[in-house]
């Protein structure tokens, strides 16, 4: 028998680990999912507790308390290795569990001595959590044993020895075990038949072990072995293996530059007013964000007063057009007052649920009703849950907080035209603003590197004018990125540029495109322009054929031959990045694609379009995404209509 103690452990422990953690993978071409073999390892086993009543006929006059001993373990093995880390691993075969407890004294002064072959037919089924880009893995599960040899030896002196079987013993066991393990390949990277030879170590604690269910005899092991394992995966073709591509090829760099760079322009923008109004959570007070007038200041209020340009402290559409939206109740109010046959409905909801929901209506209609004058009888309210577009889709589990911000609101619907105009969606009639727009985006200079999302790790550029000063922008990674003409030219009249745009590749190369840029400073816009907005539901885009007649018959109107419309799209900062890219890009090409058709109807030509979609970025949404209504906003496509010279 092979002494066993806890200075042989720790060392066998210890070297394992030592040997497993410092093995590097190599990194194969293709992998099994499925493997199947045969493992044999040496059970270290430790004996604990206490043993005296051997069976019915036999009580030994001193108990035995601890022992250790070395037996065989053997099985057939499955295991389950999808992409990722975590797997599955099954082992059903042969346990041994037998070992000799210290010796003891019995009272007649005669040593005596206990052995056991005690084994099992063992089940253990484990999850398999592999360590990436190495072939280290973990595991860890139950183990349902079954009991089958039971014998023992107990000798002492002066007496035969006694060979029987032990009574009492728990025919099933259900314990535990966690252990690690290396693959390592024993086959050609290109076979199809793959073989691994994997060493591995287990730590079976005494928790469950009790091997009868008489006395508190229990077994711990330490289980060291290897296993041999066979999986069947696709041979890689040479075809398959990945090729270097030379990213000077595959990226094409483009600037578009205004003919002349506008300061600033004058601008009618036709203001989309959100029909809702966002709640507070543990309110149901209307937000203080929103613009409460007193009795007297509501009888002096008038819609147009919104419609002027705005004061210079005013900086910013996010401020200038939120002013607008915050009034809503007030715009309402002021609608109400000058078409007394029109009615509306109010729905409140609140994930807390239709109670609180129709306190919020109940608070917007009393606001109606005390401080404008308006009939109650002319306002209904209700309350829900959830409303009628909710944000919150069932069963999502991303960003929910900001998701159920925006369905803790109150809808206005009517079917009175002079409070609603069908645009898409039921927002309320928009609001005309007239605004001095500062670097419109006409301006822009834009610098298009098509392929650096797939190509490049990143790209910068320098822009060196006649005088040799450079100015430096970057570092990039999308494939397009804009600044504005005047930050450009700075305090110069005009200036012509050598742009010089330096790369790095993904796998290192350098990769350098160049080109020229020439600018003028155009300080006044004598032209006016035209802004529109559509707003859209959170995450969608195929709404954008609600607004057909809108932009048909409203929009495309004003769009002369010779002028230049840009259509840029937006999403606010719920959901990926990428997607929300794709997704604004879709309903800018959609909007274009209606306006498009409209003018061919009307015979319009030589109409410029330059349609982006910025995605969630925040350098270019109109709004910030601080508030819910500012998230409502920036779900937007803006189209500015520049009429041609």
């Amino acid at each position: 028998m092979l002494p066993i103690n806890k200075n042989t452990f720790t060392l066998i422990i210890s070297s394992l680990m030592i040997i497993l953690g410092q093995s590097i993978a190599t990194a194969q071409t293709a992998q099994p999912r499925w493997w199947f073999g045969l493992s044999g390892a040496a059970n270290l086993n430790f004996y604990s507790g206490t043993t005296q009543r051997l069976n019915n006929s036999l009580i030994v006059p001193t108990a035995f308390h601890k022992g250790n001993g070395v037996r065989p373990y053997g099985s057939l093995l499955m295991e389950y290795r999808p992409a990722g880390m975590l797997g599955f691993m099954l082992n059903v075969g042969y346990d041994g569990r037998g070992g000799k407890f210290d010796s003891v004294m019995a009272p007649c002064d005669c040593p005596a001595t206990l052995k056991t072959n005690l084994d099992y037919l063992t089940v253990e089924p484990s999850l398999r959590l592999g360590v990436p880009s190495t072939n280290l893995y973990f595991f860890a599960g139950p183990r349902v044993a079954f009991a089958m040899q039971k014998e023992f030896k107990y000798t002492q002196l002066k007496q035969p020895d006694t060979n029987e079987d032990f009574s009492e013993i728990n025919s099933t066991i259900f314990s535990g075990q966690i252990g690690m393990g290396y693959d390592l390949p024993i086959s050609s990277p290109n076979s199809k038949t793959k073989a691994s030879l994997s060493p591995f170590v287990s730590y079976h604690p005494y928790f469950g072990q009790d091997a009868r269910n008489i006395e508190s005899w229990s077994v711990s092991t330490v289980r060291a072995g290897i296993a041999l394992k066979f999986g069947r995966a696709g041979k890689v073709k040479e075809a398959e293996v990945p090729v270097a591509v030379i990213p000077a090829r595959e990226v094409t760099f483009t600037v578009r530059a205004p003919k002349t760079v506008p300061a600033k322009r004058l601008v009618s923008e036709t203001l989309p007013l959100r029909n809702s109004v966002f709640f507070n959570e543990g309110s149901a007070a209307i937000p203080t964000r929103y613009v409460l007038l007193t009795n007297n200041q509501a009888s002096a209020f008038r819609e147009a007063s919104l419609q002027n340009e705005q004061t210079p402290s005013m900086n910013g559409r996010s401020a200038r057009q939120l002013n607008v939206y915050h009034n809503i109740l007030n715009i309402l109010g002021d609608r109400m007052r000058a078409n007394p046959g029109a009615v509306i409905a109010l729905s409140g909801a609140s994930a807390n649920g239709p109670q609180e929901g129709k306190l919020f209506a109940e608070a917007i209609k009393q606001y109606m009703v005390s401080v404008f004058g308006i009939n109650g009888s002319r306002i209904s309210t209700v309350g829900r849950t959830k409303p009628l577009i909710p944000s919150e889709q069932p069963g999502g589990t991303k960003e929910l907080v900001l998701l159920r911000e925006g369905d803790r609101r109150v809808d206005i619907s009517s079917a009175s035209p002079e409070l609603l105009m069908e645009v898409g969606g039921g927002m309320m009639k928009p609001v005309q603003i007239l605004a001095t727009q500062i670097d419109p985006l006409d301006s822009h200079v834009i610098f298009n590197v098509d392929g650096a999302n797939a190509v490049l790790k990143s790209w910068t550029l320098d822009l060196t004018d006649e005088r040799g000063t450079v100015k430096h922008y970057g570092p990039f990674t999308r494939d397009r990125e804009s600044m504005t003409g005047t930050s450009i030219l700075g305090n110069n009249k005009s200036g012509n540029y050598k742009v010089v745009m330096l790369g790095e590749s993904k796998n290192g190369l350098p990769v350098r495109k160049e080109t020229t840029v020439a600018l003028v400073r155009q300080d006044e816009s004598t032209e006016k322009g035209y802004r529109y907005s559509i707003l859209f539901d959170f995450d969608k885009s195929n709404s954008i054929a609600s607004y057909d007649k809108f932009l048909s018959d409203v929009v495309s109107p004003l769009i002369t031959s010779g002028s230049t419309v840009i259509v840029h799209g937006h999403t606010d900062i719920i959901g990926e990045e990428d997607y929300n890219h794709k997704l604004s890009h879709s309903r800018a090409t959609e909007t274009q694609k209606i306006i498009q058709t409209a003018l061919t109807r009307a015979g319009k030509s030589n109409v410029k379009f330059e349609t982006l979609g910025f995605g969630e970025d925040s350098d270019r949404t109109p709004f910030e995404n601080k508030l819910p209504e500012e998230r409502f906003y920036n779900r937007t496509v803006i189209i500015d209509i520049i009429p041609g010279k």
